[in-house]
């Protein structure tokens, strides 16, 4: 790789206890909320966050298993129960309320159509690390890797490539604070747990932490299917972000100016594009199999 001319397990904070709700509380929540702030310079402004709705199994088992995740109810039908349960001791924690609750009952407290698998479960977001934690964190490191989304907006995609991230190994998974979707029972589910391993990170300023990461010795390859070099001829080594931009308009120019490379992957001229999720796993693949 050529020299640029710029100077270019992340762990989170831990969490604090927050009061409980009712199930009837519960049923008047959107499934939505904003992702706990840190104390970061470009952590995004602080906002609502106490209400959280998680459901399916591997979201609430995931949570369950995690020491960071506050929880304030679990409600689950008489055939999830006794899995909550073991989960629960297993974890160490026992003083967490288990309510019965019917099929129906938690259907009403989730967005139509949920698939909760029998359980639900109230929460507060996890702590919110700011851009700066992640580069102190990686300054010294030889290797890692992360994804920059760029006003991907689509929660079941932004869940996906946490999925993604967790599976190839990807360190963060970094959004601007606006245009992104927040921290939600949906995209939890999406993410089937990983929102639990993996930092999803709310940038106050996008173009600010890219120049964070660059300044920690992160190359930055912008994907680009006008790019004229693949990934894999960009042999990227070392400290990576992928930046990602949203389908109908890619990156945006500033995002675009702060990249080190535009890369694209390759593909056959029978379709034009990718879904962003899926060309993010593609990404994450191919870095994984050509680092690891």
């Amino acid at each position: 790789m050529a020299r640029r001319s710029k100077n270019r397990s992340f762990s989170r904070p831990a969490a604090s206890p927050e009061g409980g709700m009712s199930p009837q509380d519960a049923e008047n929540t959107d499934g939505n909320s904003r992702r706990g702030r840190g104390r970061g310079r470009d952590s995004g402004a602080g906002r609502d966050s106490s209400r959280l709705i998680l459901f399916g199994r591997h979201p609430v088992m995931m949570a369950i298993a995690n020491p960071q995740r506050t929880i304030h109810r679990i409600w689950a039908t008489e055939n999830a129960r006794d899995e909550i349960n073991y989960a629960l001791q297993e974890a160490g924690r026992t003083d967490i309320a288990v309510d019965n609750a019917g099929r129906v009952d938690i259907d009403q407290m989730l967005p139509p159509g949920s698939v909760h698998q029998g359980m639900a479960m109230h929460c507060a977001p996890l702590p919110q690390p700011a851009v700066e934690d992640l580069v102190a964190e990686f300054r010294d490191q030889d290797s890692a890797t992360v994804l920059i989304l760029d006003q991907v907006t689509d929660p079941h995609n932004v869940g996906a490539i946490l999925r993604s991230a967790a599976a190839f190994g990807a360190s963060a998974v970094i959004v601007p604070d606006r245009h992104a979707p927040t921290e939600s029972g949906v995209l939890a589910k999406s993410a089937s747990g990983a929102l639990e391993v993996v930092p999803y990170i709310h940038a106050g300023n996008l173009a600010r932490a890219l120049e964070a990461l660059k300044g920690a010795n992160f190359w930055l390859a912008g994907m680009d299917g006008e790019a004229e070099q693949t990934l894999a001829e960009a042999k990227l080594t070392g400290k990576v972000g992928i930046v990602m931009g949203s389908e109908g308009d890619g990156l945006r120019r500033l995002t675009r100016d702060n990249c080190d490379f535009l890369v694209k992957l390759p593909m056959t001229d029978r379709i034009e594009s990718l879904n962003v999720s899926n060309a993010a796993a593609v990404a994450l693949y191919e870095l994984f199999r050509t680092q690891g």
